[in-house]
């Protein structure tokens, strides 16, 4: 048989990738499990009500583009958030942002850029679908270092005219994963500028927006309407997995352009999975109600007072501005993952494992991130645990 060669070179997954290299003894009694970005603060007590309320609609087939009402409450949560005002063409219900960050490329990459073949940048490191949706294209995808010197977010002002002339889509986090620095004013309009300059598409993923410390991040459509781009020059992402605490509903949006969106829904219309229409009335609920979200902020808000206090005197530590990882600096994060795994029982990602090799160097060789989500005491006593073990 003749398989496919476009994915024989992924490297193993993260999750399977880390439960190897944990796979051994750890003397600790009690396991504290910091690794995935999974939220355990709880979600909107009228959750339950609306679901029970909407039951019978799982005996239908679900709207494909997303309900009306469910439309109006993302127009109505974008408005307020970033003082935009869309229509339903603007808009496009997804089954959790990762599918459509995928479909997405799928969607709008063309097969070719100037007559070669096209790039996606993807900054390093970085959540790793896009990595696989470039590949999937059959796009060159090109890594662009997000690091401590660059302000933990990809300067892609630096790269060459070549890359920039064959760019198709740049792919951008912000809040970021993993490092929580966050893309001002500033520099979107740099960035919006470097688009429209080569003619590329901006995927901004801002599934971290609403976890933050004291001023709200600036939004890349925002900005691109303050500035009167193209309209299909930026596509945004945006989850209630970290808004609402909701990872498993599955729930997310994109909104762009109207010819971008109508590109994406007809790509989703064959291969697209929809969200059911009680879990559309969820979610129409949790984007209508902000008091949850503040409420849910200011638990975040608590823990980074937390980590800044445990790690505050770690010689580069770097405070997060936004979302809820932290991203450590070590010697070598698989090392410093098995040791507090064996020492400590507490379970945390090695920063490799979000990141590419490029030229012999990965950026998140040093560093390993945390995620804190767990509740209050017990995530203080995982962060007290990993400072004891690595930095005291």
């Amino acid at each position: 048989m003749v398989f496919p060669e476009r994915f024989s070179n992924l490297p193993v997954a993260t999750w399977p990738r880390l439960r190897a290299l944990l796979d051994v003894p750890t003397q600790a009694d009690e396991v504290i499990n910091m690794t995935i970005g999974e939220p355990r603060h709880a979600f909107p007590a009228f959750v339950g009500d609306v679901l029970a309320a909407n039951l019978s609609s799982f005996a239908k087939y679900p709207n494909n583009d997303g309900t009306p009402a469910h439309l109006d409450a993302i127009a109505g949560f974008l408005n307020r958030r970033y003082g935009l005002e869309v229509s339903h063409a603007n808009l496009l219900t997804l089954n959790g942002t990762r599918e459509g960050l995928y479909n997405a490329a799928m969607a709008l990459c063309p097969e070719t850029k100037n007559g070669q073949t096209p790039v996606i940048l993807t900054p390093n490191p970085f959540y790793q679908v896009y990595a696989v949706a470039a590949l999937s294209v059959g796009a060159e995808p090109v890594y662009v270092p997000a690091t401590p010197e660059t302000g933990n977010l990809p300067d892609f002002n630096s790269l060459s005219a070549e890359v920039l002339g064959r760019t198709a889509i740049a792919y951008i986090c912000s809040p970021a994963n993993p490092q929580g620095a966050v893309a001002d004013a500033a520099y979107w309009r740099d960035l919006i500028t470097l688009a429209e300059k080569h003619d590329f598409i901006i995927f901004a993923d801002e599934c971290y927006s609403e976890i933050y410390r004291d001023i709200a991040p600036t939004g890349a459509l925002e900005i691109a309407h303050q500035m009167g781009a193209d309209p299909d020059r930026v596509v945004i992402f945006h989850s209630l997995s970290k808004r609402s605490n909701l990872p498993g509903l599955r729930s997310g949006f994109c909104a762009g352009g109207v010819e971008s969106i109508k590109r994406i829904r007809a790509l989703r219309a064959f291969a697209g999975a929809p969200l059911s229409e009680p879990l559309q009335a969820v979610a129409t609920a949790v984007w209508n109600d902000e008091a949850h979200v503040v409420e849910n902020r200011a638990l975040y808000g608590a823990k980074y007072k937390i980590a800044d206090d445990i790690f505050g005197h770690v010689a580069g530590y770097d405070s997060p501005k936004a979302g809820f990882f932290l991203w450590l600096p070590v010697k070598n994060g698989e090392d410093a993952a098995v040791r507090l795994w064996q020492e400590t029982g507490v379970r945390v990602l090695p920063g490799a494992y979000l990141s590419r090799d490029v030229n012999g160097s990965n950026p998140g060789d040093g560093f390993i991130r945390v995620a804190m989500v767990a509740p209050t005491q017990e995530m203080q006593r995982g962060l007290t645990l990993i400072r004891d073990c690595l930095y005291d």
